[in-house]
Protein backbone atom coordinates (compact mmCIF):
# COMPACT_ATOMS: atom_id res chain seq x y z
CA UNK A 1 0.00 0.00 0.00
CA UNK A 2 1.14 3.53 -0.92
CA UNK A 3 -0.01 7.14 -0.59
CA UNK A 4 1.66 10.33 -1.90
CA UNK A 5 0.38 13.61 -0.15
CA UNK A 6 1.61 16.82 -1.21
CA UNK A 7 1.14 20.07 -0.04
CA UNK A 8 -1.06 22.50 -2.01
CA UNK A 9 -0.46 25.67 0.34
CA UNK A 10 2.45 26.96 -1.85
CA UNK A 11 0.14 26.98 -4.98
CA UNK A 12 -2.03 29.91 -4.54
CA UNK A 13 -4.59 28.17 -3.00
CA UNK A 14 -6.95 29.18 -0.18
CA UNK A 15 -6.15 27.13 2.57
CA UNK A 16 -2.36 27.56 3.22
CA UNK A 17 -2.62 24.39 4.81
CA UNK A 18 -4.50 22.00 2.23
CA UNK A 19 -3.21 19.16 1.42
CA UNK A 20 -3.60 16.49 -1.87
CA UNK A 21 -3.17 12.45 -0.92
CA UNK A 22 -3.30 10.11 -3.94
CA UNK A 23 -3.80 6.78 -3.01
CA UNK A 24 -1.97 3.47 -4.70
CA UNK A 25 -5.47 2.55 -6.25
CA UNK A 26 -5.54 5.75 -7.93
CA UNK A 27 -7.96 7.99 -5.63
CA UNK A 28 -7.53 11.46 -4.24
CA UNK A 29 -8.05 12.76 -1.20
CA UNK A 30 -8.33 16.77 0.11
CA UNK A 31 -7.27 17.30 3.61
CA UNK A 32 -7.13 20.63 5.14
CA UNK A 33 -6.00 21.97 8.66
CA UNK A 34 -8.12 23.92 11.32
CA UNK A 35 -8.03 27.62 10.88
CA UNK A 36 -5.33 29.67 13.50
CA UNK A 37 -6.80 32.89 14.26
CA UNK A 38 -3.73 34.23 15.89
CA UNK A 39 -1.63 33.72 12.74
CA UNK A 40 -4.49 32.78 9.97
CA UNK A 41 -1.47 32.49 7.29
CA UNK A 42 -0.14 29.60 8.73
CA UNK A 43 -3.96 27.84 9.47
CA UNK A 44 -6.25 26.26 7.48
CA UNK A 45 -9.28 27.08 5.69
CA UNK A 46 -11.75 24.57 7.33
CA UNK A 47 -12.15 23.18 3.27
CA UNK A 48 -11.94 19.67 4.04
CA UNK A 49 -11.39 17.01 6.32
CA UNK A 50 -8.45 17.65 9.21
CA UNK A 51 -5.95 14.44 9.01
CA UNK A 52 -7.01 12.98 12.30
CA UNK A 53 -10.40 13.26 10.92
CA UNK A 54 -9.52 10.81 8.16
CA UNK A 55 -7.99 8.33 10.31
CA UNK A 56 -10.82 8.35 12.57
CA UNK A 57 -13.60 7.79 9.32
CA UNK A 58 -10.99 5.29 7.59
CA UNK A 59 -10.98 3.38 10.87
CA UNK A 60 -14.75 3.38 10.71
CA UNK A 61 -14.94 2.11 7.38
CA UNK A 62 -12.64 -0.88 7.93
CA UNK A 63 -14.74 -2.03 10.84
CA UNK A 64 -17.92 -1.19 9.06
CA UNK A 65 -16.59 -3.61 5.98
CA UNK A 66 -15.66 -6.39 8.30
CA UNK A 67 -19.15 -5.69 9.96
CA UNK A 68 -21.14 -5.85 6.93
CA UNK A 69 -18.39 -8.88 5.44
CA UNK A 70 -18.98 -11.40 8.63
CA UNK A 71 -23.07 -10.75 8.72
CA UNK A 72 -23.22 -11.73 4.79
CA UNK A 73 -20.82 -14.80 5.08
CA UNK A 74 -22.80 -15.69 8.05
CA UNK A 75 -25.81 -15.26 5.21
CA UNK A 76 -27.61 -12.70 7.24
CA UNK A 77 -29.75 -10.40 5.49
CA UNK A 78 -28.06 -7.47 6.42
CA UNK A 79 -29.23 -3.97 4.80
CA UNK A 80 -27.37 -1.46 6.20
CA UNK A 81 -24.49 -0.32 8.61
CA UNK A 82 -23.30 2.80 9.97
CA UNK A 83 -20.68 3.55 12.79
CA UNK A 84 -21.04 6.26 14.46
CA UNK A 85 -17.09 7.12 16.06
CA UNK A 86 -16.50 9.50 18.95
CA UNK A 87 -12.91 10.29 20.07
CA UNK A 88 -11.07 12.12 22.75
CA UNK A 89 -7.45 13.31 22.16
CA UNK A 90 -4.75 13.68 24.26
CA UNK A 91 -4.28 17.34 25.47
CA UNK A 92 -0.47 17.61 24.86
CA UNK A 93 1.77 16.57 21.21
CA UNK A 94 1.47 14.06 20.00
CA UNK A 95 -1.86 14.25 20.58
CA UNK A 96 -2.70 10.66 19.76
CA UNK A 97 -6.17 9.48 21.00
CA UNK A 98 -7.21 8.12 23.92
CA UNK A 99 -10.73 7.31 23.68
CA UNK A 100 -12.62 5.92 20.90
CA UNK A 101 -16.41 4.59 20.99
CA UNK A 102 -17.79 2.83 18.08
CA UNK A 103 -21.48 2.50 18.20
CA UNK A 104 -22.86 0.67 15.17
CA UNK A 105 -26.30 0.63 13.88
CA UNK A 106 -26.78 -2.00 11.88
CA UNK A 107 -30.39 -2.83 9.63
CA UNK A 108 -31.78 -5.94 8.68
CA UNK A 109 -34.34 -9.08 8.80
CA UNK A 110 -34.16 -11.36 11.04
CA UNK A 111 -30.16 -10.92 12.20
CA UNK A 112 -30.02 -12.15 15.45
CA UNK A 113 -28.03 -9.75 18.11
CA UNK A 114 -25.44 -12.59 19.13
CA UNK A 115 -24.62 -12.49 15.21
CA UNK A 116 -24.08 -8.65 15.64
CA UNK A 117 -21.95 -8.94 18.92
CA UNK A 118 -19.64 -11.82 17.26
CA UNK A 119 -19.08 -9.78 13.86
CA UNK A 120 -17.95 -6.60 15.97
CA UNK A 121 -16.20 -8.49 18.59
CA UNK A 122 -14.23 -10.60 15.43
CA UNK A 123 -13.78 -6.88 13.51
CA UNK A 124 -12.47 -5.19 17.23
CA UNK A 125 -9.95 -8.24 18.11
CA UNK A 126 -8.64 -9.80 14.97
CA UNK A 127 -9.81 -7.91 11.35
CA UNK A 128 -9.92 -4.22 11.92
CA UNK A 129 -6.06 -3.33 11.12
CA UNK A 130 -7.38 0.25 11.93
CA UNK A 131 -8.88 -0.05 15.00
CA UNK A 132 -5.97 -2.91 16.60
CA UNK A 133 -3.61 -0.79 15.37
CA UNK A 134 -5.51 2.92 17.32
CA UNK A 135 -6.23 0.18 20.03
CA UNK A 136 -2.06 0.56 21.19
CA UNK A 137 -3.30 4.56 22.60
CA UNK A 138 -6.80 4.94 22.62
CA UNK A 139 -9.35 2.81 25.03
CA UNK A 140 -12.02 1.59 21.87
CA UNK A 141 -15.38 0.27 23.12
CA UNK A 142 -18.56 -0.40 21.17
CA UNK A 143 -22.14 -0.91 21.22
CA UNK A 144 -24.62 -1.07 18.63
CA UNK A 145 -28.16 -0.60 17.54
CA UNK A 146 -29.74 -3.53 15.81
CA UNK A 147 -32.94 -2.60 13.43
CA UNK A 148 -35.29 -5.43 12.77
CA UNK A 149 -37.20 -5.04 9.63
CA UNK A 150 -38.95 -8.24 9.11
CA UNK A 151 -42.58 -7.93 8.72
CA UNK A 152 -44.58 -7.58 11.84
CA UNK A 153 -41.57 -5.77 13.74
Amino acid sequence: MECTVSWTGQAGTRSAMGFVAETGSGHVLTMDGAPDPAKPANGGQNLAPRPMETVLAGTGGCTAYDVVMILKRGRHEVEGCSVRLTSERAEKDPKVFTKIHMHFTVTGRGIPAAAVERAIALSHDTYCSASIMLAKTADITTSYELIDRSSGH
